[in-house]
C-alpha cells in the first residue's frame, strides 16, 4: 500500500517542482512527510503513511476523494482529506482555519500535520520561495508554531523534531538579516 501511494503521489506530482531556488521536485516533500513519521516519529501505520505521502494530491493535483477512496479506500481517503485546504477559500482564511481544525484532527491526521510542516519550514530555512521576504518566512514559520501547537501532543519525537527544526531555521533568517 506504502509503494502504490508513493507511485500514485509521484505521478500525480510529476510536473510539479517545490517553488525554491532549487526548483525541488515535489515528491520529494511528500516522501519527507513519509519519512519524518516512519522514522522520527517511529510510526509504523501503514495506512498513515500512504496518506502522507498522498496528503497533497487532492489540493495539489486533479485527484479527487473519489480516485482516492476507490484506489486506497476509505480510511486513507479520511486521512488524506482532513489534512486538505479548500481551494475554493482565500489563503488568509485557509490559515485560519489549520489552526481551528488542528486541534479536532485524528491522531493519524495530526502525525502528516505536523511532519508536513516540519517540512516546508526545514525547506523554507534552506531554500525559500522565490520572491518570499524575511518578513514572510518569519510569519509563516510563526504560523506554523501556531498549527503544530494547537494540535497538542501528537507524538514527542516528532515534536522535539519540529522544534529543533524551526529553532534552525529561525537561526538561519537572523544570519541572513543580520548579512543584509
Amino acid at each position: 500500500m506504502i509503494l502504490k501511494a508513493a507511485d500514485f503521489a509521484a505521478d500525480r506530482h510529476r510536473k510539479q517542482r517545490r517553488k525554491g531556488r532549487k526548483k525541488r521536485p515535489y515528491i520529494g516533500h511528500c516522501t519527507e512527510v513519509a519519512w519524518l513519521i516512519a522514522e522520527v516519529g517511529n510510526v509504523k501505520d501503514a495506512n498513515v503513511l500512504a496518506a502522507a505521502l498522498l496528503h497533497d494530491t487532492l489540493e495539489d493535483t486533479k485527484t479527487t476523494r473519489d480516485e482516492i477512496q476507490e484506489v486506497f479506500g476509505a480510511a486513507i481517503d479520511d486521512l488524506v482529506s482532513q489534512v486538505t485546504d479548500d481551494k475554493s477559500l482565500d489563503k488568509g482564511k485557509r490559515k485560519k482555519l489549520q489552526v481551528e481544525h488542528a486541534p479536532h484532527l485524528s491522531p493519524g491526521a495530526k502525525l502528516i500535520k505536523i511532519a508536513d510542516k516540519t517540512s516546508n519550514v526545514r525547506e523554507i530555512g534552506v531554500d525559500p520561495p522565490k520572491g518570499w521576504s524575511i518578513q514572510r518566512r518569519q510569519q509563516y514559520f510563526d504560523w506554523a508554531r501556531e498549527v503544530v501547537d494547537a494540535m497538542g501532543s501528537v507524538n514527542p519525537a516528532m515534536e522535539r523534531h519540529f522544534d529543533r527544526v524551526l529553532d534552525e531555521a529561525r537561526r538561519q533568517l537572523t544570519e541572513e538579516a543580520a548579512e543584509d
